[in-house]
């Protein structure tokens, strides 16, 4: 039996891993939950799993509210950032699911790593925005940073048995988005409805744009420097439509290694939780005979700037990948809200990394840059700050 905790449970992910968790009741057991401010959903995890520590986000009213609804009878409550660093922590727990969006998540990752423990990924910021110090608590505390990424889940399978040194690139798939086939004229005037409509996988707003914009790749092209101690020339992007090819890894004598799987975001979170074991749950496997034909092709990079923006801050270095995260999101959300148009995303990115001077990637000075990327960006797209 392995206790876990799971931080972002109500968001796609951590509702993904609970549907995990109930499928293996006879080896997980979910011990601690936390969301950031849907109390209900929070509260009806909490009963369905039994879980007697909580934690909820700082809204007026919220902590009191949560203890209410709780059926376990002398549950814990915890709020803030603070509350999820000691649930991250907490005694018992052998894996932490770390599931919460946003550079919140950063110590919260560190607190869990600083305790001995085990953490399963699906949180890009962690990594492009403190991928340095994540990884170096993580050797020195003996703990393992096990991916949840579909990509990065991928390499990491691929990797199993391989002897050190011998990757000679990592190769990220991509669906290429809604947006694939359409011309840089056209993609001017996409709507949000439009980014929305992802070809294979259900998302979130914001990973759904990303994937449209490919910034998500440019994200993942940074991960993947961190987790496998590859340089940022070695990981490469190639569009795979069909998303049936997770990732691969070629080697230094020339052989390459593919995952395969549908897209199905349950069987990376399984692989995660139990690893290095492999249990059937009755998940969706894949039919060979139905995939047809696979292909794969170059990622346009006129049309899709996020690589190479993505690139350019990982060469940057120091605070710069966490203003470019921090660009992008505030960028997004005014794409979302209808305030500028899809180009508009990465242009503001890229004038906010421009005019940012970099500093050392420590935890105040990334927490002090996300917050003035954010506020740059929202400036750039005509966002009134609050008062």
């Amino acid at each position: 039996m392995r206790s876990i905790v799971v931080l972002g449970s109500t968001g796609s992910i951590g509702r993904q891993t609970l549907d995990v968790a109930a499928r293996l009741k006879d080896r997980l057991r979910v011990i601690g939950l936390a969301a950031h401010n849907n109390v209900d959903v929070l509260a009806r995890q909490a009963n369905e799993h039994a879980v007697s520590t909580v934690c909820i986000g700082d809204a007026p009213g919220a902590r009191e509210r949560l203890t209410g609804m709780l059926a376990v009878r002398g549950a814990r409550v915890l709020a803030g950032v603070e509350g999820m660093c000691e649930l991250a922590a907490m005694e018992g727990a052998d894996l932490v699911v770390m599931a919460v969006a946003g550079a919140i998540g950063i110590r919260p990752t560190h607190a869990a790593l600083d305790a001995g423990k085990d953490v399963a990924l699906a949180s890009k910021e962690v990594l492009v925005a403190a991928g340095e110090h994540t990884m170096r608590l993580a050797a020195r505390r003996g703990a393992r940073i096990l991916p949840i990424d579909s990509e990065h889940s991928a390499v990491f399978q691929c990797l199993q048995g391989a002897p050190d040194n011998s990757i000679e690139e990592v190769l990220l798939t991509a669906s290429g988005g809604p947006f694939r086939m359409w011309s840089a004229e056209r993609m001017a005037e996409a709507t949000p409805a439009d980014a929305l409509k992802h070809p294979t996988w259900a998302m979130g707003g914001l990973v759904t744009v990303n994937s449209a914009t490919l910034m998500n790749k440019g994200l993942e092209v940074i991960e993947a420097h961190w987790l496998f101690g590859v340089s940022i020339e070695a990981v490469s992007v190639v569009v795979h439509p069909q998303s049936v090819i997770h990732s691969l890894v070629r080697f230094r004598d020339g052989s390459v290694l593919a995952q395969l799987g549908p897209p199905d975001m349950r069987l990376p979170i399984q692989y995660a939780l139990l690893y290095p074991e492999r249990v059937g749950t009755g998940l969706p496997t894949l039919d060979l005979a139905a995939c047809a034909a696979l292909t794969f092709e170059e990622p346009d990079a006129g049309r899709f700037p996020a690589l190479r923006l993505a690139r350019a801050a990982a060469e940057a270095g120091g605070t710069m990948p966490a203003v470019m995260n921090a660009a992008n999101e505030a960028a997004v959300g005014a794409f979302l809200a209808g305030r500028i148009r899809f180009p508009d995303i990465m242009g503001a990115v890229a004038r906010a990394m421009d005019a940012h001077d970099t500093l050392a990637p420590t935890y105040d000075n990334v927490l002090a840059s996300d917050r003035w990327a954010r506020a740059e960006a929202g400036r750039l797209c005509g966002v009134q700050p609050d008062a």
